[in-house]
């Protein structure tokens, strides 16, 4: 009698093997395709000292966060572009942004861009604005902390 297969002619013990190997390089191809696309995706963070001191490359995405600096936000006539300069106490860096602004984006207030450098100025796709420990929702503006406390503990 044979020990072979109707599929010609591999024992069972090589056809498994054969599948293992097929599955494993799969694998190591699916997760080598995994890191390259992450590799470009991902996009750095820096602050304003770190960003003169080292720049990036030209078009690189990058993450340049700090605070807004007083008086720096500047809005261009078309009405939807905006400058201003992030600064971290030890540099300064300008930004402009072409959109909708959050809520929370003020002068004096902290902010996350992502954007790349374009020149000597960071063009910012996207802007998140941080806000600090102190942060009150504007409903809740003309509340007193004892109010604001019972309300909080209302919803719990």
């Amino acid at each position: 009698m044979n020990s072979t297969t109707s599929t010609g002619g591999i024992k069972p013990k090589h056809q498994r093997l054969v599948l293992l190997v097929i599955a494993l390089v799969a694998l190591i191809g699916a997760g080598l395709l995994a890191a390259y696309a992450l590799s470009n995706q991902a996009s750095y963070f820096y602050v304003p000292a770190d960003l003169v001191k080292v720049p990036p490359e030209q078009g690189r995405a990058i993450r340049l966060g700090g605070m807004v600096e007083k008086g720096s936000l500047k809005t261009r006539p078309d009405g939807i572009t905006i400058d201003f300069v992030v600064g971290d106490g030890k540099a300064r860096v300008p930004v402009r942004y072409t959109g909708i602004t959050p809520d929370l984006f003020v002068e004096g207030s902290g902010v996350v861009a992502e954007g790349r450098m374009e020149g000597n100025v960071f063009v910012a796709d996207n802007l998140l604005a941080k806000h600090d420990e102190n942060y009150v929702p504007r409903q809740m503006g003309d509340m007193s902390a004892e109010q604001i406390k019972q309300v909080v503990a209302e919803t719990k």
